[in-house]
């Protein structure tokens, strides 16, 4: 039986999207995160340029720390703009958490790749966690059999 938080969760991003509600918590969220005060260590903004617009697109996220290296991992899965935007500018995004770091965001292409990174997602996301139909304590096999559908971008060297 789901919780009636993850039922909200669910909620505010059915379809994907984020609903007028998520979009105002959001707005709020990515302020606190990018100042980079009364917020989890792991919690950024996420900047990506628009395709279409060229616009700078703000959004707030947890970043997965998994054998050394960070991550940033969709929640929603493939089909979000921030994707899509982050492969059309060829990874090139900003990491803001007080001052900007331009980084480089490689996509991490395999199941068995992404599992133990979602895992170790939804161990510092509890957020997230509504939006993947795997328990935050499932066995690797279980990430690996739905790791297709969420997306993993390793965060590498600052861009210059």
């Amino acid at each position: 039986m789901s919780s009636p938080i993850a039922a909200l969760q669910r909620w505010m991003y059915r379809d994907g999207r984020a609903n007028p509600v998520a979009r105002v918590l959001n707005r709020a969220v990515t302020a606190l995160f990018s100042a980079g005060r009364l917020s989890p260590e792991n919690a950024v903004t996420l900047e990506v340029r628009g395709r279409k617009t060229g616009n700078i697109i703000s959004l707030p996220v947890a970043l997965a720390d998994y054998g050394g290296e960070r991550y940033v991992v969709s929640m929603l899965g493939e089909n979000v703009s921030w994707v899509r935007n982050l492969r059309a500018d060829s990874g090139r995004a900003v990491l803001r958490r007080g001052r900007p770091e331009a980084v480089q965001l490689s996509d991490i292409e395999t199941a068995v790749e992404r599992a133990p990174i979602l895992r170790r997602y939804l161990e510092v996301a509890p957020g997230a966690r509504a939006h993947f139909p795997v328990d935050k304590a499932g066995s690797l096999g279980e990430f690996e059999k739905i790791a297709a559908g969420y997306p993993v971008f390793r965060v590498d060297n600052p861009q210059n």
